[in-house]
């Protein structure tokens, strides 16, 4: 799990994952070269166009994560982890922190679906997204088994992978289809591309033992 050739490090265990400038340290999942459907845009990382996931380049397993995220009205994106490379998309295998404009799109109707959300199996509460235009802090905490979402300062999910609740929760939802989804001990970082402008920046992870 080393880190990608753009981290910078600091005292505190925290490393840079996007350098402001350049996608060094990305790709596009199942592809190589660089990035048509994301760019750098005014120092951030934006979803230009249809096409695949943004993924790290490095494999990750127990870590926190942090960013920032802004969508678009009507938006739709999210936020995987442990994606390994054997699915067709990164959903298959790696869960997924909903990314939404909760008040246009249709899956803001749902607590299970809405933003910071474990997507389709554990809800987030109301009123802790900010408006669309507006950047929301991230922090996914990934230890083991045990995940946690944080918006905004506020840990709106808390789960723990491979228990029976998680599970059965899995075993009624559309990933069920998927036997890879969740297993992966170790893999890449995904950012979403689901047909909406999104725009991610101060991306910084720290490697928990």
């Amino acid at each position: 799990m080393s880190p990608s050739p753009s981290a910078s490090s600091s005292a505190d265990g925290w490393r840079s994952l996007f350098d402001g400038r350049t996608l060094a340290g990305w790709h596009v999942y199942h592809e190589s070269g660089t990035p048509t459907n994301w760019a750098v845009v005014d120092g951030t990382i934006q979803r230009m166009a249809d096409g695949g996931d943004l993924v790290t380049d490095s494999l990750y397993g127990n870590f926190e994560l942090e960013l920032d995220w802004k969508i678009t009205p009507g938006g739709n994106s999210g936020i995987l982890y442990r994606v390994a490379d054997t699915g067709e998309e990164t959903y298959f295998t790696g869960p997924e922190m909903q990314v939404l404009d909760d008040t246009r799109h249709p899956d803001g109707r749902s607590p299970l679906t809405s933003a910071g959300a474990d997507y389709a199996l554990y809800p987030a509460p109301r009123g802790v997204v900010k408006p669309v235009g507006e950047w929301n802090h991230v922090r996914l905490v990934v230890n083991g088994n045990h995940v946690e979402h944080w918006l905004n300062g506020v840990k709106v999910v808390e789960y723990e992978l491979h228990s029976p609740d998680w599970n059965a929760r899995v075993a009624k939802s559309k990933f069920a289809q998927w036997p890879g989804y969740g297993m992966s001990p170790v893999g890449r970082i995904a950012l979403q591309q689901h047909g909406a402008q999104v725009n991610f920046r101060n991306i910084r992870i720290k490697v928990l033992p």
